[in-house]
């Protein structure tokens, strides 16, 4: 079906730009997000010929007319699934390709686990931001801040996680020469195949601000605790105005 957007007034476009969010937000499968926006398009482009506003479709109240739609539609939990597997994997690549620049790979099993449990975390944080930003008029001040304050959240919980590992020993992995490249070379195809199946750069992009910022601070005579404050600030400061930048254009 050929979309409306383009004839549609700019709130109308923000709205679906929004329910889309939302609705992926909530575990809710592509194909039906794309089928529920397109027939809301034609929705929409009735009403605004006929020159009613949004609110005679939607109402007063955005957040309870996605809840809505979100609750007449099945969760995809095997998609759901799938993303969550993806953006674990991702983040251990990351982790792996600034560790490279290191020298060979060793793991505690306490770092391990908790790489594992701080991706969870992040990417819950990520979705309940974009759910409840979709949902709610916010200004971009706001916006930014909720975007920031997500971008630290993993800055506390490694840095949680460094102290810990330090007070508790826990069995460590090591790579050695052979096992760090054949990783090396497994971390290299799965990001190949991440950003293959996104389309996008937007994972060269995130590995970039969160691999370089730390390369570089490694050229200068920074205490450890220092360049890796510093360094997680600028990364992950850097990943909240990418989201921000990247949200703007998508709306305009």
């Amino acid at each position: 079906m050929k979309s409306n957007a383009a004839n549609l007034s700019t709130k109308s476009k923000s709205f679906l730009e929004d329910l889309r969010v939302y609705l992926f937000s909530s575990g809710k499968n592509s194909d039906g997000i794309e089928s529920i926006v397109e027939e809301l398009e034609v929705h929409l482009m009735e009403a605004e010929k006929k020159g009613k506003s949004i609110d005679n479709i939607i109402g007063q109240s955005p957040k309870e007319y996605m809840d809505q739609l979100s609750n007449e539609m099945t969760t995809d939990y095997k998609s759901w699934f799938k993303y969550i597997v993806i953006i674990i994997f991702g983040a251990f690549s990351f982790t792996i390709i600034n560790d490279l620049f290191k020298g060979n790979l060793s793991y505690s099993l306490l770092e391990l686990i908790g790489h594992i449990s701080i991706a969870a975390i992040f990417i819950l944080g990520i979705f309940s931001a974009f759910k409840y930003i979709s949902a709610n008029s916010i200004s971009r001040v706001k916006e930014f801040a909720i975007y920031y304050v997500l971008g630290m959240l993993p800055l506390g919980l490694f840095i949680g996680l460094i102290f810990l590992n330090r007070t508790i020993e826990t069995p460590v992995i090591q790579f050695g020469t052979t096992g760090t490249i054949i990783t090396a070379i497994i971390t290299f195809v799965i990001l190949m195949a991440i950003s293959w199946w996104a389309r996008s750069w937007v994972i060269i992009i995130i590995l970039a601000l969160l691999s370089l910022p730390d390369y570089l601070l490694r050229q200068f005579a920074l205490h450890e605790d220092t360049q890796l404050i510093v360094g997680t600030l600028i990364s992950f400061g850097g990943i909240a105005v990418y989201l921000l930048i990247s949200r703007k254009m998508s709306t305009t």
